[in-house]
């Protein structure tokens, strides 16, 4: 899809949902975010593989071991994150994206700015939650 977009361009509701120009956008929006999550994944291994020497002190080394290890956990969520971005991108293509999953209602575009990945409306999101408190395990 070779639509072009302006850098100034943003989804309006006066205009037909997920237009090529709004699919477009958000074609644009979740690979810029791919991207940047993938360089800094790459940022992170170039420095765990840059800090591998020993710190003598049992305290520093304790603190850097928390460090990385709340890193990797980050990079960890992120990489479940590129996946959702990598499923979006595969609905922008097959038609699919802005429509909910479990309605088939579009999503507001309010909705898909703040989170790109949504795939479910507000208001079924909202049952999805309900019901996960309500059979979840305490």
């Amino acid at each position: 899809m070779g639509t072009h977009i302006t850098a100034d361009y943003r989804p309006s509701d006066d205009e037909p949902f997920m237009n090529p120009q709004q699919l477009a956008y958000f074609r644009r929006k979740l690979e810029r975010w791919r991207k940047e999550i993938l360089d800094e994944a790459n940022e992170t291994l170039r420095s765990l593989q840059q800090d591998t020497a020993q710190v003598p002190d049992i305290a520093d080394r304790a603190s850097t071991e928390t460090e990385r290890a709340l890193e990797l956990r980050t990079r960890d969520r992120q990489r479940k994150l590129i996946s959702k971005i990598d499923a979006a991108l595969r609905r922008i293509e097959d038609g699919t994206y802005g429509y909910c999953e479990e309605t088939g209602e579009p999503i507001s575009l309010k909705r898909l700015e703040a989170r790109p990945v949504a795939t479910l409306s507000i208001e079924a999101q909202e049952r999805h939650e309900r019901r996960e408190r309500l059979y979840r395990d305490d």
